[in-house]
C-alpha cells in the first residue's frame, strides 16, 4: 500500500515538472496613420506601439531608419508627423522598463 502511494506521488511530481511548450504570441497587425492627421486628441489611455521614421538614411547596414515608441493612444501617435503606423498595446521595450 505504501509503495503504491509512493509511486502515485512520484508520478505526480514528475508530471508537474514537465513544462508546457512556449506559445508564440503574434503581434497585432500594424494600422497605417491616415493622411489627414488630427491636431487635437482625447486624453484616454489606450497605449499603442508606433513605428516612427528616425530620418536616418545611410548606405551601410545596420542603419535604424525607424524606431518603436509607446504613445497614450492612436490619435496622439498619429498626430506625430514622424509616425508611420501603430499597433495596439505598449512596445515591448517599454513594457520591460515598468517598475515591478
Amino acid at each position: 500500500m505504501l509503495q503504491k502511494l509512493f509511486l502515485i506521488v512520484f508520478v505526480f511530481m514528475i508530471t508537474a515538472c514537465v513544462s508546457e511548450p512556449q506559445k508564440t504570441v503574434a503581434k497585432p497587425e500594424a494600422i497605417q496613420c491616415p493622411e489627414q492627421r488630427s491636431p487635437l486628441c482625447t486624453r484616454e489611455y489606450l497605449p499603442v506601439c508606433a513605428t516612427r521614421d528616425t530620418g536616418i538614411r545611410c548606405i551601410t547596414a545596420p542603419c535604424p531608419s525607424s524606431e518603436e515608441k509607446t504613445y497614450g493612444n492612436a490619435c496622439s501617435a498619429c498626430s506625430d508627423p514622424k509616425v508611420i503606423s501603430y499597433r495596439s498595446g505598449a512596445c515591448e521595450q517599454d513594457v520591460d522598463k515598468k517598475p515591478k
